[in-house]
């Protein structure tokens, strides 16, 4: 005669329901197991990349005013922090559902190269706040010649 194991099937449903967001494009989005909590997400998200020349940064911000976000720039690291209102529910309105997340938000990212202060703009369109940083001159790559003999 079989036992029945309850911790051994919920930890085999735990599982499926991972492997079903995994098939879904998504690789475990609550963190360690799926029933830890959502604030292991980092926002804003971000696209982070760089050229010779300069870094740049999309962070997604839907929803705040730009007026509501601080860029701060330190050395080579940039925070992005500002604050989200929360829902107002209307006087006779039903929620059904309410997932937007308000409240603070900081996101500080460390860049790979050392950058110039006084040469980084930002811009916000369509909830997507741009960030260019320019690479100081001495973390910009030189060519050197190579004189023959």
């Amino acid at each position: 005669m079989a036992t029945w194991d309850v911790f051994k099937e919920l930890d085999t449903l735990r599982r499926e329901i991972d492997e079903a967001f995994r098939g879904a494009g998504y690789n475990r989005p609550f963190g360690p197991t799926f029933l830890s909590p959502v604030t292991t997400r980092r926002f804003p998200l971000v696209n982070f990349s760089e050229d010779e020349g300069h870094v740049y940064i999309e962070a997604l911000v839907p929803g705040v005013d730009p007026k509501d976000v601080d860029l701060t720039v330190l050395r080579n690291t940039v925070t992005i922090s500002g604050e989200r209102n929360p829902f107002v529910e209307k006087e006779g309105q039903i929620v059904h559902r309410s997932e937007l997340g308000s409240g603070k938000f900081s996101r500080t990212l460390e860049l790979p190269v050392d950058i110039d202060p006084e040469k980084i703009t930002a811009s916000c369109k369509d909830g997507i706040m741009q960030i260019t940083l320019a690479k100081a001159e001495h973390a910009k790559p030189k060519k050197i010649d190579i004189k023959l003999s």
